[in-house]
């Protein structure tokens, strides 16, 4: 198959970007280091939110730590999180904008950090199973964003290339992992980070959240791709 006649890929981070996740992993995470002793300022946390676990403690914590800890950390914030799993909010537009993609034959994947239980109640705090055509997470992939494993695994599984693909996300590490695979990046603002920080990583478009993409869906790189 010829990559203009390959299927096209719409592939979807989803904390932040589809479901307004960040600010509670924030608080989550800054519990979970507050109780095994570490003070970490929330801006700090909020920037490193979109991250796999242990890449975002490599970068909050001294390089000499207990390492032995980071474990029990990072099943602290699992277990925090998990008690919002009954009420995720999905953000305005989500479920209307995979949707509209599905119709218009695109394959929308998802590609996110998230396993289990938590990739379950983010799925039905989306409600939109009938438009997804797959999902990736951290159980499908060697290295967490900013890596590009998530990325071109959810290309795998849409049997699309790159150039025939539009990632979204909401974080710079979402934006370097899509240029590392060589898919253009369109930018949410709804997970908290600004406009600046996300184009000069390499958005190629911003919105402010899935309800302005789809509003603005045929003059974006979605509307481009054909």
């Amino acid at each position: 198959m010829t990559p203009s006649h390959s299927p096209r890929a719409a592939v979807f981070d989803v904390d932040g970007t589809l479901v307004d996740t960040n600010y509670l992993h924030t608080v989550s995470w800054w519990e979970a280091l507050h109780q095994a002793g570490h003070r970490v300022a929330m801006t700090d946390l909020h920037h490193t939110v979109g991250m796999s676990s242990d890449r975002l403690l490599d970068r909050l914590l001294p390089a000499g730590r207990d390492r032995e800890q980071d474990s029990a950390i990072s099943a602290a914030h699992k277990t925090l999180y998990a008690t919002w799993f009954d009420r995720l909010p999905v953000l305005d537009g989500a479920p209307e904008l995979l949707r509209t993609l599905a119709r218009q034959g695109w394959r929308v994947v998802l590609a996110t950090s998230a396993q289990g239980s938590e990739l379950k109640a983010l799925r039905r705090a989306i409600g939109a199973e009938d438009a997804i055509h797959a999902a990736t997470s951290a159980d499908d992939v060697q290295s967490g964003k900013p890596a590009p494993d998530a990325v071109r695994q959810a290309l795998e599984q849409a049997g699309a290339e790159p150039g025939r693909a539009v990632f979204v996300g909401d974080t710079v590490w979402d934006v370097q992992a899509a240029g590392r695979a060589g898919v253009d990046c369109v930018a949410l603002l709804s997970g908290g980070i600004g406009r600046a920080e996300l184009t000069e990583a390499g958005a190629v478009a911003v919105y402010r959240d899935p309800a302005d993409l789809l509003a603005g869906l045929d003059g974006s790189p979605f509307g481009r791709t054909e």
